[in-house]
């Protein structure tokens, strides 16, 4: 039996594109095994029993040192397209000065807010140079103190000069 090479290539194009259909997932961040931090109680859990049940937290606040945030995330790619964001979960577990949970919120992808960034420009003082300008700006000029100055000899000559 044997196979043109037009069926070959053919063939193999279909193999190449049916692979770029295939997503590639990856997970960001807190990995759960058996139990999600969801399932953290409150007034019950301390800081060292979450400690030991889920480990350290991605995050712990900024302003508040008694709030930690674990946080996970499912990218799916496609191809060379960019990663898409699946799923998102963050975990607040926020403790009382004693070390107790006081509270547990769960934020998923549908809670996030876009932010708009906004593209403004901080006005410089000076004036603006063309390319010609740059490049042609030092031609004819010498650098500062360097005429009349018999110290300093180009070329690495150094001190003064013997009469």
């Amino acid at each position: 039996m044997q196979i043109s090479f037009p069926k070959l290539l053919m063939t193999g194009c279909a193999v190449i594109l049916a692979s770029a259909c295939m997503p590639i997932s990856r997970n960001h961040g807190f990995v759960t095994s058996k139990e999600a931090p969801g399932d953290i109680e409150t007034g019950v859990d301390t800081k060292t029993t979450v400690l030991s049940r889920f480990g350290n937290p991605s995050i712990t606040g900024v302003f508040e040192k008694n709030k930690w945030y674990y946080m996970s995330e499912l990218r799916e790619q496609l191809g060379y397209l960019r990663p898409q964001t699946k799923t998102r979960t963050i975990t607040a577990v926020a403790f009382s000065t004693e070390g107790i949970v006081d509270d547990v919120s769960v934020y998923t992808i549908k809670d996030g807010n876009i932010v708009s960034l906004v593209g403004r420009k901080t006005p410089t003082r000076g004036r603006e140079l063309s390319i010609m300008q740059q490049l042609l700006g030092g031609v004819g000029r010498l650098p500062q103190g360097t005429l009349g100055d018999n110290q300093n000899l180009p070329g690495g000559a150094g001190g003064p000069r013997r009469q």
